[in-house]
């Protein structure tokens, strides 16, 4: 005789329909982000959320989705830009760069021992603040033979940092009155992330993304010679370097963009998906951001991971007010 209950369900029919529910879920929040009523800021707060409330249904495939997607989306930028107007932006920015690398691997070092973090962790979290976030850290890893636990600790402190930022920056700029270009050129040296740093200058204007967005890709071109300087630092020079070839087509969609009349045309269309792309990032990255996640960061590499922030954040900001 069965004698089962027949209004209880069996428990793998239970799971199954909570999972289809959360990917119902995920689904819906990305079809969200595609559409013009969601803003960056909005899409990682929803992120966030579905983090710590019903978690990421395919979070073994985030990395690679948020890195490829970021990728495509600022190639998308490109065909939005100008070349000379790109190329004034770069000039300004070179100085800063230069200056805001050394400083932050100078800080980070003192500040890692200082705090006795472990030397690679240390590392890792300098390479992402000084050069740009995620892509910095997942260049820079291979070459010193970084272990997981180092990368994700790594990787969440920028990642939280970057959230904060979306937020603070925008705030701090209007209170300042930071014209167009001083705002997009503090946004692209002392915002870790790519993602973070389109999102925070594309709401403050058009002339700030322009202008973030230029010298933030030049700046990620760092990450070349400060990985060669890597593998000598912790001597290991079997590992071969990853170039950020996006960079070069995001080139090719700007001189595209100023050269060829056609592509007029069609670039509105391709900044508006890029956009979106870009939106739907930042909601990646906030859906990774799961409790495990934050927890595994800790107290002291958070610390110098503010610190750092901190410290770049002012000295630029100074900078770009009174000396640019």
């Amino acid at each position: 005789m069965n004698t089962t209950p027949p209004s209880i369900a069996p428990a793998g029919l239970i799971l199954n329909t909570n999972e289809n529910i959360r990917k119902a879920i995920f689904i819906t929040c990305i079809l969200l982000c595609i559409t013009p009523y969601i803003s960056p800021a909005l899409a990682l707060i929803m992120g966030l959320v579905v983090a710590q409330l019903t978690g990421h249904p395919y979070l073994h495939l985030n990395h690679k989705a948020t890195h490829l997607l970021l990728q495509i989306s600022v190639v998308g930028l490109g065909f939005g830009m100008n070349v000379h107007s790109a190329l004034q932006a770069g000039r300004e920015g070179v100085l800063f760069t230069i200056a805001s690398i050394a400083c932050t691997f100078i800080f980070g070092h003192f500040i890692g021992k200082w705090l006795n973090i472990e030397k690679k962790t240390s590392y890792l979290i300098s390479s992402g603040t000084a050069i740009c976030g995620g892509s910095a850290i997942a260049a820079i890893s291979p070459v010193i033979k970084a272990g997981e636990k180092e990368i994700s600790v790594a990787l969440g402190c920028i990642f939280i940092l970057n959230s904060v930022a979306l937020f603070v920056f925008p705030v701090i700029g209007h209170h300042f009155n930071l014209s167009q270009t001083q705002f997009g050129l503090w946004c692209a040296i002392a915002i870790h992330d790519t993602s973070s740093v389109v999102g925070a200058a594309g709401k403050y204007g058009n002339h700030a993304l322009e202008v973030a967005t230029t010298v933030k890709l030049a700046r990620a071109l760092w990450i070349i010679p400060v990985a060669f300087i890597s593998t000598f630092t912790f001597k290991n020079q079997s590992k071969k370097i990853r170039v950020p070839y996006f960079i070069a087509l995001f080139v090719l969609a700007m001189v595209a963009n100023t050269y060829i009349p056609v592509t007029k045309l069609v670039g509105p269309y391709m900044v508006i998906i890029a956009k979106a792309g870009l939106t739907l990032t930042l909601f990646l990255i906030g859906a990774g951001l799961s409790r495990k996640v934050l927890a595994s960061v800790g107290f002291r590499p958070l610390f110098q991971g503010i610190a750092l922030w901190v410290i770049i954040s002012v000295a630029t900001l100074y900078a770009v007010m009174y000396l640019a």
